[in-house]
This record gives structure tokens, sequence and C-alpha cells, in this order.
């Protein structure tokens, strides 16, 4: 009996403590494809297909309520690809899959992986991380960060941390993830290119839309 009743207990203890709230910072009706201009800044847009999330198992299929790749280039010939990964859902068994991971699942080797600020004015900085991700052919120069909810996990262990600290808050928040990325073989200058181009990326987001790219308080520091 004694046993029972702590069983009991403890059910309606992970009962009492289970998520309910949702939160989703992308706005009702939203998407993501549509905050985001196709052109801005001098630069112009087209979709194409990218190194994706769902490559790195069945469950990443699931996970994400929406994807959208797109190649930007402009008239000096940069070019950077750009692939956003929106679930509407993040929990212990649907969650954000890291670079780190997708990249190795289709035949890339991860060259350097750091945490990076991604500086967007004097008073925003994007918590993110700069990958390399190379094969045979080509080296792939990454700048992507991931949002859950309101925090902005630089790593695989914030992210858990993030996801603990949700749940301890009872919510069940959105997630997303934003990377983006150009072929080259000086880091420097791919890097440079990405540095200059996420800050004008950022500003072309719809405003009302903006905190489901960076958070409430950075997208309100940066309007």
């Amino acid at each position: 009996m004694l046993l029972a009743g702590l069983a009991v207990g403890g059910l309606g203890t992970a009962e009492a403590l289970r998520p309910r709230k949702r939160l989703t910072l992308l706005g009702k009706g939203a998407t993501i494809s549509g905050a985001l201009p196709q052109t801005f800044s001098g630069w112009e847009s087209e979709d194409t297909t990218l190194v994706n999330p769902a490559m790195a198992g069945r469950l990443a299929k699931t996970l994400y309520s929406e994807t959208v790749s797109r190649l930007y280039y402009d008239q000096t010939g940069h070019e950077v690809m750009m692939l956003i990964a929106y679930g509407d859902t993040q929990s212990d068994l649907l969650q954000l899959h890291r670079p780190e991971s997708c990249y190795p699942a289709v035949g890339y080797t991860i060259q350097l992986s750091k945490a990076t600020d991604v500086v967007v004015s004097p008073s925003v900085s994007v918590p993110a991380r700069r990958v390399i991700a190379s094969t045979e052919d080509r080296v792939e120069n990454i700048i992507y960060w991931t949002r859950l909810g309101e925090r902005l996990p630089q790593s695989a262990g914030d992210q858990r941390t993030a996801r603990l600290q949700n749940a301890m808050e009872g919510y069940v928040p959105d997630g997303v993830l934003i990377r983006l990325s150009t072929f080259g073989d000086v880091p420097d200058v791919a890097f440079n290119t990405l540095d200059s181009f996420i800050p004008l990326m950022l500003r072309a987001v719809q405003p009302k839309q903006l905190p489901a790219f960076i958070g409430t308080s950075l997208a309100r520091r940066l309007a």
C-alpha cells in the first residue's frame, strides 16, 4: 500500500508539472516564408534544395511545421544559402536538429564548430555558432542559431537546458533553426559575407514576425 501510494503521488506530481501553456512567437496565421521578403538591400533570391534537418532521420520529418530553403545572390557575385526550419512544438520527443548532426548524416566532415555572437546593431548581438563542414570537393562555411521559446541556446547542452527550463515554467514552446552558409576555401572571406548579410536579412523581416527569428527581447531592441 505504501509503494502504491508513492506511485500514485509521483504520478500526480508528474501530471501537475506537465507543460500545458503554448508559447508561440510566430504570429497567428503567419509563416516564416511570408515574413521574409524574396528581395532586400540589393539581394535577390530563388528557392532551392539544401542540406536540411529532415536528412538526419525520420523523426525530423515530423518535427518541422515549415522549412524555407533559398539561395540569395547579389550583383557582385556573392551567394548565401539560407535554410530556416520552424517547428510549432518543441518537447522531449520533438526538438531542433543542429547542423553538427545533419551534415555528417549526408557525408560532410565537421572541421570547426564554435560559439560566436553575430552583431546585428550596436545594441543587438545574436548568440550563434560558426561551423565549417567539408567534403572532398567543397567547403561550406555556416553561421546558424536556434530559438526555443524566448531562449537562444548556443550549444547542444544549452539547448537541453533551455528545453528543461521551458518545461519547468510550464511552456510548450515553438522553435526555429536559422542557418546561413556559403561555399569557399577561405573562411575569413566567407564569414565576412555572412556577417554583413545577416543584419540586412533580419531588418528585412516583418516587425511583427521578428520575435520568431530572434526572440522578443532582441526584436524590440532591434526595432
